[in-house]
């Protein structure tokens, strides 16, 4: 079989190393094992079939039926024949089927291979002129998908002839031996096969045509037939035509031609009567248009409403029922729709206007009416007139329903809510600006400068240049100015908000009354697509609900939370911009000022979010910074007042008054509970603020000035205060102390979210106080600061007793400060107990200079004594040597300053330590004197027995004394002991009516001022060097 393919070579496969498949290269296959089916399993199928295809046969076996009428298989080899050669060729023919249809092993499923049916010799006669038959030709012609190119169908029908036979000699390309192979172009007897097969099909399609001609002739015979009977009819069709014509010219078309002249006159006068339509259309236009201009928007109203009904083809109510028609199909009235709108959108806005101008009005004569002292009473929660802004009249009630039924006959309710709302909010802002200085100059200066720029061609200022000046102007008022300026401004917007909420809800009250217009035109059904629908356009439907309708619509154009809201916001945007102007000034102002501007910005806030529901973040925000700004300023000016009365204080006791009593006992009682005091500056808002002159950031100015403090009379004590039952004697600038600390507790009671930032300035305030007399009288400042010559004793108890007043008040300061104090800040309530420490420390540090200064001069003295020769003759043999006569006077004028200033406790500590100190000095310096005569002894015992009897009188020193007296007398002999026992006694005597003399009390209570020192000053304790005035301690040291 030729394939086309280049036959594989033995050489080839060498030369390509291919090396061929061999038995063992192919799998094994194993085959199925074939039943065998034995014959009587198909005995009751052949009975079954048997009959039928026995009559098959008979019938296909009789020649009486028409040549015709018999469809044999070579008619059907013909179709098939037929079919596939006018069938079109594909592009991938097929594989042709080499067997025969009508082969045995197909024929029929019941005929059995191995018992074949023989066939009777007359079978195969056939007559001489019978064709032969169709099935001497290959089945391979008959094949559907016959196709020549195919290489085995060309080697069936050319019966594997060769094309070119190959040269003589040539080997064959495979060693399979090969039959022999005729040449097609030799191979006569197969051209002589084709030529047959095509002229036996010839032959076959023949018969074919010519068995079915008969029955084609018949049928084209009667078809004919009809064609004669069909042009008969059409002759009789245009005859019938011809008649109908005659008649629609006798008789239809001269009837049509009157109805349509008929029909065309009535026409002209519906022409005419809508052209006169259209032209009242106009007019009325013209008209409401001249009435719109006169501001009479009802009449011009009530004119839409016309032309609307004039437009919709329907007559005037009460009126004639002329003939109209519905001209809102006429293209003519295209332009008139936007002109309409126009005008209806005039009367809307004219309406709009009024209604506008209603509700501001009586905004304005409301916020008039009401004075600014009773709003403020009333945000006070405090008993007024009652409030005015839910008052209505019925003038007002009956002018809003004639407004509202205009915008509802316009439908212009939603335009007119949202001018209403812009309205308010230039209302607002026109409230707060009616209130601000002019932001013109008036002073001469300005005048001045007024000219100049008006001569070098300014001309009129620009708003920058308005805005700095109305600044300058509200930087230079005063604060009773300013507030009042603020609380007429607060008052009237918020009676203004107050009245807008009652004007939305008569709004609302006033559109339920509201009758519903008549309709301004029926609804019509057909609709112009060029001319929009006026009606929807003019004027509300008459079956809609007008007051439903308006109702919905001023409600959600309102929206009284949004429209409230958006007022409070505008009010509060203008009026931080003023408070920002004035920052500087508002943190300076004095403390009751400043509490009452603050507690008129809380009212007017708290009004805000109660009207609005909004909390007003950018006005509290400012006001909480000028909260911290005023608290710092406060506490700076504090601290700087403190420091001012600690230098310019004599450090001289003066009498606790009442007015310091009252502000004492008030810190005292702010322990548990705030006093009504501090609440009376912020109460009553309303009222007048009272003046005070001298002060300076809320606390009142020192009364005491340098070297005019008033003192107690000479030789008196000064009034105490007292703190339970602990007594202080205070010089001034303790007193003044307690005006700070009044003034920041104060402000915990009003602003207590304040409390950490008021209670760090307080502790600022209390450190200056501490650190400042700690230079001035530790640090001998004072000297040069205040122009006193020394500090004396009394000026070291005078400030210990100051640090023990405020280490005794800090504890009641503590728990004001932890009651107002925010949850979670405890730090601050810590820096109080250190501060505590801090005065305890510096108040031992005083004591510790009273022990030092003392001590030091005991050791003068005995360096004094040792210098002294007791043996030798004494000037005066009834009195103490002078270092005991000075030693114990010195002793009892510090016990003597100490006791009237300080307390018992203070005072026993402090000599305490003292006596600790003279026992171990005296005791040495007597036992190491060294006497020899009885003069000498006698000396030496008089000196101790002063030493005991004078100092014996002050707490503590007894068993000292006693110690020293001992050993002295130890050192004397038995028989002196009784005659020296009497004098001491006398001389003590003597000594104390010398110490109740005015000259030994330090004069403490007299004022160093210029020449005021005494000369008993000068005899008191002297420097711990041994030179300057006594009872004073060196600076330098």
């Amino acid at each position: 079989m030729r394939t086309g393919l280049v036959p594989h070579t033995a050489a080839q496969a060498a030369a390509s190393r291919f090396k061929a498949p061999t038995t063992r290269d192919i799998p094994p296959v194993t085959l199925t094992s074939v039943p065998h089916v034995p014959p009587e399993k198909f005995r009751d199928y052949l009975n079954r079939i048997g009959p039928l295809f026995e009559s098959f046969q008979r019938r296909r076996s009789e020649p009486d039926q028409p040549a015709w009428l018999r469809k044999d298989r070579d008619l059907e080899k013909v179709e098939a024949l037929e079919r596939r050669l006018s069938r079109p060729d594909s592009s991938a023919p097929p594989t042709p089927t080499v067997a025969a249809p009508s082969s045995p092993a197909i024929m029929s499923p019941i005929e059995s291979p191995a018992v074949p049916r023989r066939r009777s010799s007359a079978q195969f006669r056939r007559n001489r002129n019978e064709p032969t038959p169709l099935s001497t030709i290959p089945n391979v012609y008959f094949d559907e998908n016959f196709h020549l190119e195919n290489p085995r169908t060309f080697d069936v029908v050319s019966e594997k002839s060769e094309i070119v036979r190959p040269p003589p000699g040539s080997q064959p390309s495979t060693a399979t031996p090969q039959m022999p192979r005729k040449s097609l172009a030799n191979n006569a007897i197969l051209q002589e096969k084709l030529s047959w097969y095509m002229d036996t099909v010839e032959v076959h399609l023949i018969n074919s045509i010519s068995t079915a001609s008969t029955g084609f002739f018949t049928a084209l015979g009667s078809l004919k037939e009809l064609q004669t009977e069909a042009a008969q009819s059409v002759a009789k069709i245009q005859s019938l035509r011809e008649d109908l014509k005659r008649l629609d010219q006798e008789i239809a078309v001269s009837g049509l031609e009157i109805a349509a002249k008929r029909r065309r006159r009535e026409n002209v006068r519906k022409l005419r009567s809508a052209t006169a339509q259209v032209q009242s259309v106009v007019d009325n236009v013209k008209r409401a248009d001249e009435l719109v201009d006169n501001g009479a928007y009802d009449e011009a109203a009530d004119q839409m409403d016309r032309v609307g009904r004039l437009v919709c083809g329907q007559p005037e109510p009460g009126g004639e029922d002329g003939e109209l028609i519905d001209l809102r199909p006429l293209k003519a009235l295209q332009g008139l729709d936007t002109g309409l709108q126009e005008l209806q959108l005039r009367i809307g806005t004219g309406f709009a206007q009024r209604f506008s101008s209603i509700l501001i009005g009586d905004l304005r004569r409301h916020v008039q009416k009401v004075p600014t002292a009773e709003t403020l009473k009333r945000w006070s929660r405090q008993r007024g007139i009652p409030p005015t802004y839910m008052e209505t009249d019925d003038a007002f009630r009956k002018d809003l329903l004639s407004a509202l039924t205009g915008l509802a006959r316009a439908g212009h309710t939603a335009p007119a809510s949202s001018k209403y709302r812009d309205d308010v909010n230039k209302e607002v802002k026109a409230i707060i600006r009616r209130f601000m200085p002019s932001s013109s100059d008036d002073d001469a200066d300005s005048m001045m400068s007024t000219s100049t720029t008006m001569s070098r061609g300014g001309g009129k200022r620009s708003q920058q240049e308005k805005s700095l000046m109305l600044a300058r102007h509200l930087k230079a008022m005063d604060a009773e100015d300013a507030e009042k300026l603020l609380a007429d401004a607060y008052t009237s917007i918020g009676e203004a908000l107050r009245r807008v909420s009652t004007q939305t809800k008569i709004l609302l009250d006033v559109t339920s009354s509201m009758q519903p217009p008549e309709p301004k035109s029926p609804k019509s059904h057909s609709r112009s697509a060029t001319v929009s629908s006026i009606e929807e356009r003019l004027v509300n439907g008459g079956d809609l609900d007008t007051k439903s309708s308006v109702q919905e619509e001023l409600s959600q154009a309102l929206d009284m939370s949004s429209l409230l809201g958006q007022a409070v916001d505008t009010a509060q945007s203008q009026i931080t911009r003023v408070l920002r102007v004035r920052n500087e000034q508002t943190i300076r102002l004095s403390k009751d000022h400043f509490l009452r501007y603050f507690t008129l910005n809380r009212l007017f806030a708290d009004e805000c979010e109660a009207i609005s529901g909004r909390g007003g973040n950018v006005l509290r925000g400012i006001i909480n910074a000028q909260i911290s700004g005023f608290v710092q300023v406060l506490g700076t000016s504090e601290t700087e007042r403190v420091a001012n009365m600690l230098d310019s204080d004599t450090w001289n006791a003066e009498d606790f008054t009442d007015a310091r009593n009252e502000l004492l006992q008030r810190i005292l009682a702010s322990m548990t509970k705030d006093p009504p005091e501090w609440a009376q500056g912020t109460a009553s808002i309303w009222e007048e603020p009272q003046t005070n002159g001298n002060t300076a950031n809320g606390t009142p100015a020192a009364p005491v000035t340098n070297g005019t403090a008033p003192t107690s009379a000479k030789g008196a004590t000064a009034k105490p205060a007292y703190i339970d039952e602990t007594r202080f004697i205070l010089v001034p600038s303790a007193s003044s102390l307690l005006d700070s600390i009044d003034t920041f507790l104060s402000l915990t009671s009003t602003l207590p979210s304040m409390t950490p930032q008021i209670s760090t300035s307080l502790i600022d305030v209390l450190r200056t106080f501490n650190s400042r007399t700690n230079q001035l009288i530790l640090g001998a400042g004072a000297t040069k600061i205040a122009g006193l010559k020394n500090i004396t004793t009394k000026h070291l108890a005078l400030a210990s007793q100051a640090l023990s007043f405020v280490v005794a008040i800090i504890p009641y300061i503590r728990e004001c400060v932890r009651r107002h104090n925010p949850a979670g800040q405890g730090g601050i309530l810590a820096e109080f107990d250190k501060m505590k420490r801090l005065y305890q420390d510096h108040q031992s540090g005083i004591h510790d200079k009273l022990v030092e200064i003392m001590t030091s001069r005991s050791t003068a003295h005995v360096k004094a004594m040792s210098l002294i020769d007791f043996d030798s003759p004494a000037p005066d043999d009834e009195k103490p040597n002078t270092y005991m006569e000075t030693l114990t006077k010195e002793t009892l004028t510090l016990h003597r300053v100490l006791s009237r200033h300080l307390s018992e406790l203070d005072v026993r500590l402090i000599m305490r330590q003292i006596f600790v100190g003279y026992r171990e000095q005296w005791t040495k310096a007597f036992d190491g004197v060294d006497v020899e005569s009885a003069s000498g002894e006698k000396r030496l015992l008089r000196d101790a027995e002063a030493f005991e009897a004078r100092l014996g009188r002050v707490e503590g020193f007894e068993e000292i004394g006693k110690e020293v007296l001992g050993l002295v007398r130890a050192k004397v002999s038995a028989e002196e002991k009784g005659e020296e026992g009497e004098k001491p006694q006398a001389d003590a005597e003597n000594n104390a009516k010398d110490d109740a003399a005015p000259a030994v009390d330090m004069k403490e209570e007299t004022q160093v001022n210029g020449d005021g020192n005494e000369d008993d000053e000068k005899k008191t304790i002297p420097t711990t060097e041994g030179e300057g005035d006594d009872n004073t301690i060196d600076h330098k040291k």
